[in-house]
């Protein structure tokens, strides 16, 4: 179960914004984390990849006036989804063991 790094930030999102969890949260979230302008048709098409995965599920919120009658969309992590952060996790403890806590501040 491998994750790109814009999976794991959109599900660590969703984690973090728990209820309120809509593609507007989870775009503002992932800007203000990467300092990056993520554009919405990313955060779509990541979102439905990591639904079809089992990571993620969305439910429709009620209509909204001012949104052309279509539902908020929320998002919701699931175990699955949770399960693949924590081996993510697991694997970048592995990857950066043994190397000594304050390695960039000291000359190679």
């Amino acid at each position: 179960m491998k994750l790109t790094m814009t999976e794991q930030i959109l599900l660590l999102a969703i984690w973090h914004l728990t209820d309120e969890a809509t593609s507007y949260a989870i775009r503002k979230h992932f800007n203000e984390i990467t300092g990056r302008d993520v554009a919405f048709g990313t955060i779509y098409n990541n979102m439905d990849q990591l639904i079809r995965k089992g990571y993620a599920s969305s439910k429709k919120g009620s209509v909204e006036s001012g949104r052309g009658g279509r539902p908020k969309i929320y998002y919701k992590l699931t175990d699955e989804g949770r399960t693949a952060l924590q081996q993510a996790q697991d694997f970048k403890e592995k990857l950066w063991a043994g190397l000594p806590r304050g390695i960039f501040n000291r000359e190679l």
